[in-house]
């Protein structure tokens, strides 16, 4: 179903995935203009259900999303895989496989191009593919459940793998696990898409945090956890040699005296490492950080989403310009982003999309 022209050469394509079933559950692809701040839709694949989460290939030209008739029931869902034609904005459907678990929530593709790995939340566990030349999927190739619980009675019976990230040297992936207060390591070989459990095998953070997000700065340095419960950011020396994580800070996603309900979502860094950002549901702003030498943050200021339920960020590629998905507000909102001080300013008008859950980019 094709709206608009094709994108420019120079035009980034921007991907959002419609979290919701039936003919309203799509993928959006837009362009983005740099030098106005503005979307502009081009097409929308409909043969997906329930695209919560979707990752793009670096060269742009493979797209993983989630793919699920019944999100969080009792059948496992699916990995679909999908060709991007050129800039065309349309997607084409390589193939279909097991996510090996329900609610999946996150997918991640590492840097050569021949691995996915999933994280799946209501089963607590993760597992990888790998990918062809043709970028179809395998089937799983590796499978891990975690185990434990920690101290919230109702939302920490057992693990909940929110999301899992591969290392920017692409030598371990580390999955944020809700429901146990962990961060589960994993050794990853690209060839063979294999993960294998590190040793450490996790880093534990302060009881009822409940980690949901994970990003690197761009030096590889420093590892940041955004915790949806504790409404806080974790921030992790990395050791690349041994996987290990230390702790190096927490510091809160809210105003000093703010008490109401509220639980953080996502979290991205800018290209040049300077800004985070991380999304509050409920106080429905979006939190700003400068990042220091040393890797700590230091609070900038709360921008409010400008809709409700602030779900996921993006940063556009040359880090003028972010993206934020107010998922249960139906909308996406276009930031500029102040290149001295890191404030967020709204620009352009905001798109409609029915629960925007992901946002991928294209260059």
């Amino acid at each position: 179903m094709t709206a608009s022209p094709i994108a420019k050469g120079d035009d980034p394509l921007v991907f959002i995935s419609a979290f919701t079933s039936g003919e309203k559950g799509a993928i959006h692809a837009c362009t983005f203009d740099s030098e106005l701040g503005a979307l502009t839709p081009v097409d929308r694949s409909t043969d997906v259900e329930n695209p919560f989460f979707m990752t793009l290939s670096r060269d742009g030209n493979f797209l993983y999303a989630i793919h699920a008739l019944k999100f969080g029931g009792e059948e496992d869902e699916e990995v679909a895989a999908y060709r991007v034609e050129g800039r065309s904005g349309k997607l084409s459907l390589l193939n279909r496989q097991s996510s090996k678990g329900t609610a999946s929530c996150y997918l991640d593709i590492d840097a050569t191009g021949k691995a996915v790995v999933v994280a799946n939340y209501s089963s607590g566990n993760v597992a990888s593919y790998a990918i062809a030349d043709d970028g179809k999927l395998s089937e799983p190739v590796s499978y891990f459940k975690h185990t434990g619980s920690s101290v919230d009675p109702k939302r920490q019976t057992g693990p909940n793998a929110h999301s899992i990230v591969i290392s920017p040297d692409n030598r371990y992936a580390f999955a944020a696990d809700l429901g146990i207060d962990k961060v589960m390591i994993y050794r990853l070989d690209a060839e063979t898409a294999t993960l294998t459990p590190n040793d450490p095998p996790f880093v534990k953070l302060p009881p009822g945090s409940g980690p949901r997000h994970i990003t690197f700065h761009p030096n590889g340095k420093h590892l940041y956890v955004i915790n949806e419960m504790g409404n806080t950011v974790s921030v992790f020396g990395y050791n690349s040699e041994t996987g290990a994580l230390t702790d190096q800070q927490i510091i809160s996603t809210l105003p000093e005296g703010y008490e109401e309900r509220t639980h953080t979502a996502d979290l991205k860094i800018t290209p040049d490492g300077k800004f985070l950002y991380g999304s509050n549901r409920g106080h429905d702003t979006i939190a700003g950080y400068r990042i220091g030498d040393d890797g700590n943050l230091t609070s900038i200021g709360f921008y409010p989403s400008l809709g409700k339920g602030p779900q996921n960020l993006a940063i556009m590629p040359d880090g003028r310009h972010l993206l934020c998905a107010n998922m249960p507000g139906n909308s996406v909102v276009v930031f500029e982003i102040n290149p001295e001080t890191g404030a967020l300013s709204a620009v352009g008008d905001s798109i409609e999309i029915p629960m925007p859950a992901c946002i991928a980019i294209k260059p």
